[in-house]
């Protein structure tokens, strides 16, 4: 007895997204798929179920349209494991060059919500950096940094321009954060990081926030950082309840 099809457009369209994503696996960074009329002929499907497949792969982060330039690959995404690491040393490990470049830089008063998460005194002055992070030039991320004045005397914003902060931190004031927590949730970008992550307003996005603490239990930073969803996911290793002993037996 042989299935039925009950839709055979939806199915249709199913094997070119499949086929569209095969290709890409291949692609570069930047490469720009065929003309549209040349590729759906070599798909052999119409333009209209084409254009839904690219559509698709647009809002997941694999392709990117260019009005009046065509369609181009975007890359693999970059696995972002659940482990306390920098920006730059991330990049590095991959083999980009990572950057930064400080977009806002000021002292003054904590607010409430921020206050609370440093653990400093209401009426105390904290440091806040905004910074735009790139891999070999690409724009990744838009990073927010909140840090104690007290614990980074002089620090300046163009001691933070294409440096690691961790890095910063240890070299010339001798701190080595020993502990963090982070959280991960989807948000979208606003207009201003949209701007500085060249994506379109309202593209999805992963919004990281973490509290970073020292030695002594003192609060180091408190970092928001949005990362383009179109280029992260979130890689994690999983350990199986009972696996271990099964594998002992």
């Amino acid at each position: 007895m042989h299935g039925v099809c009950l839709n055979s457009g939806v199915t249709k369209y199913h094997s070119v997204r499949e086929q569209l994503l095969d290709r890409l696996d291949t692609m570069a960074a930047g490469e720009q798929l065929p003309p549209e009329r040349e590729l759906a002929q070599s798909l052999g499907v119409s333009r209209m179920t084409l254009r839904r497949a690219i559509d698709e792969l647009v809002a997941r982060g694999a392709v990117r349209r260019r009005h009046g330039a065509g369609v181009f690959a975007l890359g693999s995404k970059f696995a972002q494991g659940l482990v306390a690491t920098s920006f730059s040393a991330d990049m590095r490990e991959r083999g980009l060059r990572p950057g930064a470049r400080t977009l806002t830089f000021e002292i003054g008063p904590v607010s409430a919500r921020v206050g609370r998460r440093l653990e400093v005194d209401p009426t105390g002055d904290i440091v806040q950096i905004a910074r735009l992070r790139t891999a070999d030039g690409e724009p990744m991320a838009v990073e927010e940094l909140h840090v104690p004045s007290a614990l980074v005397p002089g620090l300046t914003a163009e001691d933070l321009e294409d440096k690691s902060f961790y890095q910063l931190l240890g070299e010339r004031y001798g701190i080595a954060p020993a502990r963090a927590v982070q959280t991960i949730e989807p948000t979208v970008v606003d207009a201003q990081e949209a701007k500085d992550l060249d994506v379109p307003v309202h593209s999805p996005a992963l919004q990281f926030e973490r509290i970073s603490w020292g030695p002594g239990g003192e609060v180091v930073e408190f970092v928001r950082s949005v990362y383009r969803g179109d280029r992260y996911k979130i890689r994690t290793e999983l350990s199986i309840p009972g696996a271990a002993k099964e594998e002992q037996a």
